[in-house]
C-alpha cells in the first residue's frame, strides 16, 4: 500500500527533479534488426522497359510531326492571307476576243466554211435559200476580228469548219452568227467575236462609263516628297459595270501604281454596249495624282 506525500513533501520533490534531476544509465539498445521482404517491391523486365521507351519515343515523334504541320499549315494561310496577287496584264490578242453567235437552229452547228470576218456585220449568213435573191447583197459576214487565223474550207454551206455534223444548221444560239452563243460572231459566249472573252472599244462597241470615280489617296512616300504623275491602269469591266484584272500598264512608281490599282477596284461603270445588250470590255483609264 503507497503512502500519500504531503503537500510540503511533495512540493519539495518537484523542485528537487527540476533543479536537480537525477542522472540515468545510458540506454543499451539490446534488439536486433531483422530482414523483412518488401511485398510492394516487383521486379522489372528489361524487354518491358525497352517497350516503354520505344512506345514513348514513337508517341512524342508524332505529336511533334503533327504540331510542325499545323504550323506549316497556319504560316501558309497566314501569308496567303497577307499576300494579294495582282493579275498580270492580258495578251493584246485576248483582248479582242468576244463572245460567240448563232441562229437559233434546230441542232448545234454543222460543218461548213467560214464566211468573211469583218469589224462591222451587215449581212449575216443564212441557211442556203430556196431562190436566189433579186437584189444583190453584201457577201455575208460575221464579227469577227479580222486578223484571226483559222482553218476554213470550200463547202458550198456555212458553218464551223470543226464540226463533225453535217447539215445547213447554223447553231443553237441566238443572233446574227455561227454557233451556240449569243452574238454576231463565232462560238460559244456573247456579243460577238471568236471563243468568248472581252470585247473592245469600237465599231458595234459602245464603250463603259463611269459613274463611280474615288479619288485616289497618297502614298506617304510620294507625299513627303511632293511628287505627282499620271499612271496608267488597264482592267476590264464586266457586264455589270464591275471592274475586273485591274493592272498597271505604266506607272509612276513611289507607291502610286498601288494607290492607283486600289482607287480603280472601288470605280463603278455603266457597261459598254453591242447591239443593245451589256457586253465585258477592256479599258486604259489614266489616274492623275496631283497636288494643289
Amino acid at each position: 500500500m503507497l503512502e500519500e506525500e504531503g503537500t510540503l513533501a511533495s512540493l519539495w520533490t518537484s523542485l528537487r527533479e527540476v533543479f536537480f534531476p537525477v542522472k540515468l544509465p545510458p540506454l543499451v539498445l539490446e534488439s536486433k534488426p531483422i530482414p523483412v521482404v518488401d511485398p510492394m517491391a516487383t521486379k522489372q523486365d528489361p524487354r518491358a522497359t525497352a517497350s516503354a521507351i520505344v512506345i514513348y519515343a514513337v508517341v512524342i515523334a508524332i505529336c511533334l510531326a503533327w504540331g510542325t504541320h499545323k504550323f506549316h499549315q497556319y504560316e501558309m494561310q497566314k501569308a496567303m492571307e497577307l499576300t494579294e496577287v495582282t493579275p498580270p496584264p492580258m495578251d493584246p490578242a485576248l483582248n479582242k476576243m468576244g463572245g460567240g453567235g448563232g441562229q437559233r437552229g434546230a441542232a448545234p452547228v454543222s460543218k461548213g466554211r467560214l464566211p468573211k470576218f469583218a469589224d462591222q456585220q451587215i449581212t449575216p449568213p443564212a441557211a442556203p435559200p430556196l431562190e436566189e435573191p433579186k437584189i444583190r447583197m453584201p457577201d455575208p459576214t460575221i464579227q469577227v476580228q479580222t486578223n484571226l487565223k483559222m482553218a476554213n474550207n470550200n463547202m458550198p454551206n456555212f458553218g464551223d469548219p470543226n464540226s463533225p455534223l453535217n447539215g445547213n444548221s447554223l447553231g443553237r444560239g441566238s443572233g446574227t452568227g455561227i454557233g451556240n452563243g449569243n452574238g454576231s460572231g463565232l462560238g460559244p459566249g456573247s456579243g460577238g467575236g471568236y471563243g468568248g472573252g472581252v470585247r473592245t472599244v469600237g465599231g458595234g462597241v459602245k464603250g463603259p462609263i463611269a459613274i463611280y470615280q474615288p479619288e485616289p489617296e497618297f502614298s506617304e512616300e510620294a507625299r513627303k516628297a511632293k511628287f505627282m504623275g499620271v499612271v496608267l491602269v488597264g482592267l476590264i469591266v464586266d457586264q455589270r459595270g464591275l471592274p475586273q484584272s485591274v493592272h498597271i500598264i505604266r506607272g509612276v512608281g513611289m507607291g502610286l501604281d498601288e494607290k492607283a490599282v486600289e482607287a480603280v477596284q472601288h470605280y463603278r461603270f455603266k457597261p459598254g454596249t453591242e447591239n443593245g445588250k451589256p457586253v465585258a470590255t477592256y479599258l486604259n483609264v489614266e489616274v492623275n495624282f496631283e497636288i494643289f
